[in-house]
């Protein structure tokens, strides 16, 4: 059931997000990432020092508590549709649009020992013009795999996550092409986004024109703005991630393969087939 982009998951939709999402995070693992739980909220302050309502105003969303001095009296409490922001205290909480966020903002102030891979799930959350089934939704799971270290550490990680999305999707026979993001991590308009134009530091995979991954690239953005450092050479880290929308798989499988159990069947041969493969080839992990 969906309403304003708010789904329930029923049985059948809950285990095939619960069966890629620990196929992710396996991917991820197997590397050497670190399984770690982000706070679910985070401070509009804290957002505000990256850029966030600079570059994602459109996304922006923020929660409140209730004016208890001004909250709705003498009136039937059930029947409450909305509360005036003037009935509200001021929004110093943000719900995220991203999961990585969640791991800047943790490690704020550290130094790494040497080049970090984490893993994660988060609720994400984002105000869309429009809601469309699982397709775009106001509030979905974000899986990632977040690298942090030195330039090359980071390029490699989304260099071999890029294969293994593409691979995985070829295993599944679903179609599915990378293209460099339309919607740029950097603001649209800015000095940053004229290097995302010359060298994209973005790249979308898209079933049909719905993309259901991500890679990126950050520089040593993040690094700097949070101060995270390697604790050898004291510099900031450079950071990319690998981002996977899991309600959008979901969406993309069910049409691919008709119905919520053979999406499942099918999603569990793939990830067979390809750990058969790695143990033939030798490698440590399935792709």
């Amino acid at each position: 059931m969906e309403t304003n982009g708010l789904a329930f998951l029923r049985s059948g939709e809950a285990t095939l997000l619960r069966r890629l999402d620990d196929m992710f995070e396996r991917w991820g693992t197997e590397d050497g990432a670190a399984p770690v739980i982000g706070a679910p909220l985070l401070p509009v302050a804290e957002l505000a020092k990256l850029d966030y309502y600079q570059n994602f105003p459109q996304q922006a969303l923020v929660v409140s508590a209730l004016d208890l001095e001004r909250r709705p009296q003498g009136q039937d409490a059930s029947a409450i549709e909305a509360f005036p922001s003037e009935q509200l205290q001021s929004a110093e909480i943000a719900l995220p649009s991203a999961t990585c966020y969640a791991v800047y903002l943790g490690l704020e102030g550290t130094s790494l020992p040497g080049n970090t891979l984490i893993t994660l799930v988060g609720r994400c959350f984002r105000r869309e013009e429009r809601y469309t089934g699982l397709r775009r939704l106001l509030g979905f799971h974000m899986r990632e795999i977040v690298a942090l270290g030195e330039q090359e550490f980071v390029e490699e990680h989304i260099d071999r996550f890029s294969s293994r999305i593409l691979r995985f999707a070829k295993v599944l026979d679903l179609p599915l092409r990378k293209e460099a993001a339309t919607d740029p991590f950097f603001d649209g308009e800015g000095p940053r986004a004229l290097l995302q134009r010359i060298a994209p530091v973005k790249y979308e995979f898209l079933a049909g024109e719905l993309a259901i991954a991500s890679v990126n690239k950050h520089r040593n953005f993040f690094g700097e703005r949070c101060t995270i450092q390697l604790a050898d050479s004291g510099r900031p880290v450079f950071t990319s991630c690998a981002a996977f929308g899991l309600e959008r798989w979901l969406a993309v499988l069910h049409d691919r393969y008709g119905d919520w159990e053979a999406a499942n069947e099918a999603v569990a041969k793939a990830d067979q087939a390809l750990t058969s493969a790695a143990t033939t080839e030798g490698t440590s992990h399935a792709l």
